[in-house]
């Protein structure tokens, strides 16, 4: 056996383990050439891989040579000869090793005794730490082994992976007997333990394949996944290779292929990682992803960065393998496991039956003979819910036969029919679009899908692939028709069972990202792309100008909702021009609701929420009085005004008080608050006149409201540095500012209210918080002048390794009387303090604020004038302006 090791070892030029004997022999210390033999081999090692030697060679080679040292190290201890093994176990026992994975070593004893054994293994293990090696290790006797692995199920599965490097192999063999499917562990309880172990491991990671940060080793598709399959095919056919499993029949060649294909890449990974980490890493982080595309010969081109190249073929592997993993493993359970079992199975047509619950070919060639029955599959399942799934036979057979769908297949009017039906059906649409993407029909059917398998953005803000998040949002709008659904989307759930066609949702939703990755405007992309598909698949007129309207705007309502100013009537006058009626409106607002929500977790909170409402409510209102009769900005003041009286009045507040009040505010206040607001935040100005010290009003949402953030309403003296001090405090109490509204009345008080939320993205509820947030403001306002410190906390370690471009664009509002600055940047602690430093050192007066952070960057829009409240429209000023922006935020 070691002369095998010794051959290979000499063809990858390795090292040549006879000189190091030699060498040996003439050395009163043996750890100087330990050390030097090992830093040479990972040395020879790492020129191989950097000239791109196959993968296989060096990962077992490193294994054959460690090996070799192992037993030379072993032998040069008396009292390890008889009575004791050494043995790798685990990985390492597979053969397999990276530049730092895990040296795991057993040493088996026959006898329980360890007495006679414990002073050279102690000193063996001594040495090999002395020369650099970091093993882990165990010291078990034969009964040892049983009664460990009969209790524990990853203990046995150490064990099954175990090779002898030295000492007699009968001890193992021995062990191996006395775990046998026949003393312990049958191979149904060994799967089911495994295959929950799977399920626990894959659950931490959503289920999902598609992380930003993914580990190699556990993600889903991951390392663990190939490694699974070998680990039920070692206990049920007691083999040795996948080679061996397909000569079982447990395996095809076709699969074969992508388990060999996919693990060579996924080491490939794992090696560069080892390597360029100097450690034991497995998690493909940020700060590694594009060090390795470069390593792998990736390079930017003009439609994608060459660390969005690597990572889509990164996950269009692990999507195969996790395929490949769940469809191996039913088959498992179903041909061999339950292969006694007698199960229920009724048809459903000529050509397909249900089984033990899942869908079944009724013939191995129903998709060669039909092959329209690939489309129809799908179909039957979404028009009978109570199937579970389908049988691992036909995902094979399916896997097999997905070549046939080409041109003339797309072309076929009964397969676009079928299509259409699937759409059109009542059921699960979205968990069926799911299922043929994940057995490779989706993007066969849809090429225009297709290129985007696997398509990622670097950045921290789409946290899926373009499918994936496609998927999600279809999941999100399914998940709107349930009777629960209401409580979590108040208005979306209501909305989807009044829309005209549920069919219009699934097709805008599967082509509204589907342009991205091919250079250009994705949304003008996908639109004419969506056009194409509507009159290939005989949607009427009407029906392709909806979706494609709905494909090309899709990020207009969040757009307006989270960078404009929504108490503008002109704002949502344009907007509703741009709608012009209220199902479009209605569609657009479904669909951005899910858009947001499958694009990232945290995302969708209670302030977004709001702020869709209220422009889909103010939108609707516009549309049913008329375009063509726009409500003037008297006549919203006036409304907002008799309300808040109405209100007022009805509580016994002192009206003369009120109109006094009301006649110091001005015109644009009642443009900026709802009448509820109006009269909340004038009971407490009213309570609070003649103190000295500002009054602080928070306002947060009741418990039972899935919408709105934490209102902060700041009634103080006006003076310039108002704003950055209130920034700064906010910061300071972790507080994150969404959206800023920022009056002065005629007497020069401040009628600022702020919307913020916690660090989850969640509005403050907590009367302790509360009350703790209102005393520190009063106390850090009080003083402006005493400027509270700006934040400086540790940026996170994602966010450095996104280099955004600082970007300053202004231009003036609609009607001339206010001037937007709109800042794309970097997150970073204390970033909104800084711009209201800048704003008081330049003599600017800030009006109202929308901030939004997405992922890395954030993009916040600023409504701004000079300090007589004229907007900002001297070049030279707007140009010093940007400039000090960009200097004080690249500090």
């Amino acid at each position: 056996m070691l002369l095998h090791h010794y051959r290979f070892a000499k063809e990858l030029d390795l090292f040549d383990f006879e000189e190091f004997r030699q060498q040996l022999e003439g050395q009163r210390s043996p750890i100087a050439p330990f050390k030097g033999a090992l830093k040479e081999i990972q040395a020879r090692l790492d020129e191989h891989f950097l000239k791109g030697s196959d993968i296989r060679d060096l990962v077992r080679g490193r294994a054959k040579c460690l090996d070799h040292l192992l037993v030379m190290a072993w032998s040069r201890y008396s009292g390890l000869n008889t009575g004791i093994a050494l043995l790798a176990v685990g990985g390492y026992g597979r053969g397999e090793l990276h530049p730092h994975s895990d040296i795991d070593l057993m040493f088996l004893l026959e006898d329980d005794d360890d007495t006679p054994f414990r002073e050279p293994l102690t000193d063996f293990i001594t040495f090999l730490w002395d020369i650099g090696l970091e093993i882990g290790h165990s010291v078990r006797s034969l009964n040892d082994c049983e009664r460990e692995a009969e209790s524990d199920i990853t203990v046995i599965t150490n064990l099954l992976e175990s090779r002898t490097l030295a000492g007699s192999d009968h001890l193992r063999q021995a062990m191996r007997e006395r775990l046998s499917p026949e003393h312990m562990w049958p191979a149904d309880r060994f799967f089911e333990a495994k295959w929950q172990e799977q399920i626990t491991r894959h659950h931490r990671f959503n289920n999902s394949e598609y992380h930003l940060e993914p580990n190699v080793k556990t993600s889903p598709g991951g390392l663990r996944d190939i490694q699974m399959i070998g680990w039920v095919a070692k206990r049920h056919f007691d083999t040795e290779s996948y080679e061996e499993v397909v000569a079982q029949g447990f395996m095809n060649d076709a699969e074969h292929l992508i388990l060999s294909q996919g693990q060579a890449f996924l080491w490939q990974v794992r090696y560069a990682l080892h390597m360029i980490t100097g450690r034991a890493e497995d998690r493909l982080l940020f700060d590694h992803q594009s060090a390795i595309a470069e390593l792998f010969g990736y390079r930017d081109t003009p439609e994608r960065l060459a660390v969005e190249q690597f990572m889509k073929r990164y996950y269009r592997h692990v999507t195969a393998l996790a395929g490949l993993n769940d469809m191996l493993l039913q088959h498992f359970d179903e041909v061999i496991l339950r292969s006694e079992t007698p199960l229920e199975t009724h048809p459903l047509n000529d050509r397909f039956q249900v089984t033990g619950g899942y869908i079944q070919a009724r013939s191995r060639s129903v998709f060669r003979d039909t092959p329209s029955a690939l489309l129809e599959l799908f179909y039957l399942m979404a028009e009978h819910p109570e199937i579970e799934g389908v049988r691992a036979d036909t995902i094979r057979l399916i896997r097999d036969h997905r070549h046939l769908i080409d041109d003339r297949y797309r072309a076929n009017p009964s397969h676009r029919e079928l299509f259409r039906a699937l759409l059109q059906s009542g059921g699960n649409v979205a968990r069926q679009l799911r299922r043929m993407n994940r057995y490779g029909v989706l993007g066969k059917y849809l090429p225009e899908f297709g290129q985007a398998v696997g398509l990622m953005q670097h950045d921290l803000f789409h946290i899926y692939t373009v499918d994936a998040h496609t998927l999600r949002l279809l999941k999100c709008l399914h998940g709107f028709r349930k009777p629960d659904a209401k409580k979590d989307f108040p208005v979306a759930a209501p909305l989807v069972h009044q829309l005209p066609s549920m069919e219009i949702l699934w097709i805008a939703g599967l082509f509204h990202d589907i342009g991205k990755g091919r250079g250009g405007d994705h949304s003008i992309i996908g639109a004419r792309d969506v056009e194409a598909f509507a009159e290939r698949h005989g949607l009427s007129d009407w029906e392709t100008r909806l979706v494609s309207w709905l494909v090309e705007h899709h990020l207009l309502m969040s757009m307006i909702a989270q960078k404009r100013d929504l108490t503008d009537p002109e704002v949502i006058h344009d907007f509703a021009s741009t709608v012009g009626d209220e199902i479009r409106l209605d569609y657009l607002y479904v669909l951005t609701v899910a858009d947001i929500t499958a694009t990232n977790p945290t995302l969708w909170n209670g302030w977004r929420a709001s702020l869709l409402r209220q422009l889909h409510s103010e939108t609707r209102r516009v549309l049913r009085r008329g375009l063509e009769n726009p409500l003037a900005r008297t006549d919203w003041v006036r409304e907002t005004r008799q309300e808040a009286h109405s209100l007022l009045a009805t509580m016994g507040a002192d009206m003369a008080r009120v109109s006094a009040l009301w006649q110091s505010l001005g015109e644009d206040y009642f443009l900026q608050y709802a009448p509820s607001e109006v009269v909340w935040q004038t009971q407490g100005m009213l309570s609070h006149r003649g103190q000295d010290l500002p009054l602080v009003l928070i306002n947060a949402p009741t418990a039972d409201m899935a919408e709105g953030g934490t209102k902060v309403f700041i009634h103080a003296r006006s003076v310039d540095d108002l704003f950055a001090a209130t920034a700064a405090a906010m910061e300071q109490l972790g507080l994150s500012i969404h959206d800023a509204r920022i009056a002065t009345s005629k007497n020069n008080w401040t009628l600022n209210t702020f919307i913020v939320l916690d660090e989850q993205g969640q509005p403050i509820r907590d009367p302790a918080r509360l009350d703790a947030i209102r005393l520190h403001l009063v106390e850090e306002l009080d003083d402006p002048d005493d400027y509270p410190t700006i934040v400086t906390r540790h940026t996170p370690r994602q966010l450095k390794h996104f280099q955004v471009p600082i970007q300053v664009a202004i231009e003036q509002d609609s009607n001339g009387e206010r001037t937007l600055l709109e800042l794309i940047a970097p997150d970073r602690p204390g970033l909104l303090a800084r711009v209201g430093g800048v704003f008081m050192e330049l003599g600017i007066t800030l009006s109202a604020a929308k901030i939004a952070t997405l992922g890395e960057r954030v993009e916040d829009v600023f409504y701004i004038t000079d300090r007589e409240g004229n907007p900002i429209t001297d070049e030279q000023r707007q140009q010093k302006l940007r400039q000090r922006l960009i200097e004080i935020l690249s500090l």
